[in-house]
């Protein structure tokens, strides 16, 4: 008896249209590059043929890649909130082997990190219904240092931006080259800096109390990451760059919230409490602001 490899309909093995594009997804390979890939958590009562639209939150892993974890952890906002979760993964080793860092800097090696991103983007927004093509960004640790810097090149995009504990930070300092500061921003982006688009963005920083460890984060002349100006910061533990941060933000007129997590070191699962709050409080306030302008 021969045996004949069964068709595969829209929908996968099961043939059902929209079966696994509800709930949390499998990874789905990024059509820009299938190097790279993204779950999802969509409300269960989502209706493909409905009127409802969603919000889009997106997350940005750390260095663990922890994607997943973090999508899973979100469910329960979609569902409370109404909103599409996209979490990528962009995997290590992608510009030489046992690399771990290249996203973080969104352009390294060749790959437009924020562009796979905003393609990404583009296509949840067409298979589902979304109320903007702007979307709230959070990034934990390796993720923070990827919010931050996509908020300086894609303010645009952005209903928030919450940045959580990067252990190297950008700064608004237009005395030094990036990633130390912005100087060179439209050299190394092809794209100038808007400070009055920056400003429009809500930004959210959080921390644990007692994310003090330095022993991952500590810059020498020998790193890679080494430039001039890095031994501003080259001693400092999270706390510390963190607050850098938000005074160069504040400096150049954002609009800054922080919560620091009493008992926490650096665990990125024991941030979700003050984002989700935080994204919570953000998606209202433009939802009313909708709402008033229709």
């Amino acid at each position: 008896m021969s045996w004949t490899m069964p068709r595969l309909q829209e929908g996968g093995m099961s043939g059902r249209l929209g079966y696994y594009d509800r709930g949390p997804t499998p990874y789905f390979a990024s059509r820009r590059d299938p190097r790279f890939s993204y779950c999802l958590y969509v409300p269960q009562d989502y209706e493909f043929d409905g009127s409802e639209r969603l919000d889009l939150v997106v997350l940005i892993h750390g260095t663990a890649r922890w994607a997943e974890h973090y999508r899973t952890a979100f469910a329960g906002f979609a569902e409370a909130r109404r909103a599409v979760v996209l979490a990528p993964l962009f995997p290590a080793g992608m510009t030489a082997p046992g690399e771990l860092s290249s996203y973080k800097l969104l352009r390294q090696g060749g790959i437009d990190y924020d562009r796979v991103l905003l393609d990404m983007v583009a296509e949840v927004g067409e298979r589902y219904r979304l109320r903007d093509d702007r979307f709230l960004l959070h990034g934990f640790s390796g993720g923070g240092h990827f919010t931050h810097r996509f908020l300086y090149l894609h303010p645009e995009r952005l209903l928030g931006a919450s940045v959580g504990a990067p252990g190297i930070v950008t700064l608004l300092d237009f005395e030094h080259d990036f990633w130390i500061g912005v100087r060179d921003f439209e050299t190394v982006f092809g794209k100038q800096l808007d400070l009055d688009a920056i400003r429009r963005v809500p930004v959210h920083l959080v921390i644990g109390a007692e994310d003090t460890e330095t022993w991952e984060i500590r810059l020498t002349p020998a790193d890679d990451w080494w430039m001039n100006g890095a031994e501003r910061l080259a001693e400092a533990n999270r706390i510390e760059r963190m607050a850098a941060l938000r005074e160069s933000l504040e400096a150049h007129g954002v609009a800054v919230e922080q919560d620091v997590v009493p008992g926490a070191g650096h665990d990125g699962r024991q941030m979700l409490e003050p984002v989700q709050a935080w994204f919570a409080r953000t998606l209202q306030t433009a939802r009313d602001g909708r709402e008033a302008a229709a």
